[in-house]
């Protein structure tokens, strides 16, 4: 066995029919299950906005509503389901989360879009910048093979759901700082 590395979530469902890999942890998103057949989830976390210091935006909705440009990483989780819904024409979409940081923090964008915990982790580190609530989606994790092996999926399926009823994946996502309040049951 050999892992492979991606840096993007976009690239591990891009090789999907590649032969690259064979079993993959990612959001589950309707694009991504054009290449890849999921699991149930067991794992839901939050997509929420980050936003700078000059925007007024008190929360989610009404940033949306203000037209303000909104960065977010190409072919992440959050961004598929941002492209699908209204104020899509206001992403600027970056090609990794190192850039649209940067961006951010330059005033290139008045917000950005990312998971929950490192949007939260971002307004910690810096003053003035916030979580805007409530957060714009559930990111739901599952695990993943190829199409076109129902065998592999289905053996994968009684795992996680082993995982998750004998307690192992709850004690896996605490050990890793995640909480046991994010598990899909």
């Amino acid at each position: 066995m050999c892992f492979v590395e991606y840096d993007r979530a976009a690239d591990v469902s891009a090789d999907a029919k590649q032969d690259k890999w064979d079993v993959c942890f990612l959001a589950f998103d309707p694009k991504r299950a054009r290449t890849i057949d999921f699991t149930k989830p067991y794992l839901q976390i939050e997509g929420s906005y980050l936003a700078g210091p000059s925007e007024t935006a008190r929360g989610a909705e009404e940033l949306v509503a203000s037209g303000a440009p909104v960065g977010s990483v190409k072919g992440s989780a959050y961004t598929l389901t941002l492209q699908r819904k209204t104020g899509s024409e206001h992403l600027v979409i970056f090609e990794d989360f190192k850039s649209l940081l940067n961006a951010f923090l330059d005033s290139k964008v008045a917000a950005i879009a990312g998971i929950h915990q490192v949007m939260l982790a971002q307004s910690e580190k810096r003053p003035g910048i916030r979580v805007l609530y409530p957060p714009f989606m559930k990111i739901r994790q599952a695990i993943g093979v190829p199409q076109g092996r129902p065998r592999a999926k289905a053996m994968l399926e009684d795992w996680r759901s082993s995982l998750v009823q004998d307690g192992t994946m709850g004690e896996l996502l605490e050990k890793h700082g995640v909480g046991r309040e994010c598990l899909f049951t």
